[in-house]
C-alpha cells in the first residue's frame, strides 16, 4: 500500500484549520485588523521583529536600546486587549503546532 504523503499533508492542513484553537487565532485577527490601534502596534512590533533579526543574522547582538524597545512592546501589548487576545490565541494554537512539527519532522531527526 502506498501513501500519498501529499494527501496526508493537504489532510493535516485542513485538519489544523479545524481546530478550535486556529479558528481563536483567525478570529483574533479580524479583531486586530479592525482595531486601528491594535493594528498599528502589531505593525510596529512585526517591523521591529524583522529589525531584530536583520541583526541576528548578520551576526549582531541586539543592543540595550533595542533590548528597552522590546519590552516597551511587551509592555504595550499586554495593556492593548485585543492584540493580549490575539498573542494568547496565538500561543495556544503554538502547542499544537509544535508538536506537529515535532511528529512531522521526527522521520528526519531518525536519519541523524
Amino acid at each position: 500500500m502506498t501513501v500519498n504523503v501529499y494527501d496526508l499533508a493537504n489532510n493535516l492542513e485542513r485538519g489544523i484549520r479545524d481546530l478550535p484553537e486556529y479558528k481563536a487565532v483567525a478570529e483574533s485577527k479580524q479583531k486586530v485588523d479592525a482595531d486601528q490601534t491594535a493594528s498599528a502596534l502589531l505593525k510596529e512590533f512585526i517591523d521591529f521583529q524583522s529589525k531584530l533579526q536583520g541583526l541576528i543574522q548578520a551576526g549582531q547582538a541586539p543592543t540595550e536600546k533595542d533590548q528597552e524597545e522590546m519590552q516597551s512592546f511587551g509592555k504595550r501589548i499586554e495593556e492593548n486587549p485585543v492584540l493580549k487576545s490575539y498573542f494568547d490565541a496565538q500561543q495556544a494554537l503554538s502547542v499544537y503546532m509544535a508538536d506537529i512539527e515535532r511528529i512531522v519532522f521526527k522521520p528526519l531527526q531518525d536519519l541523524i
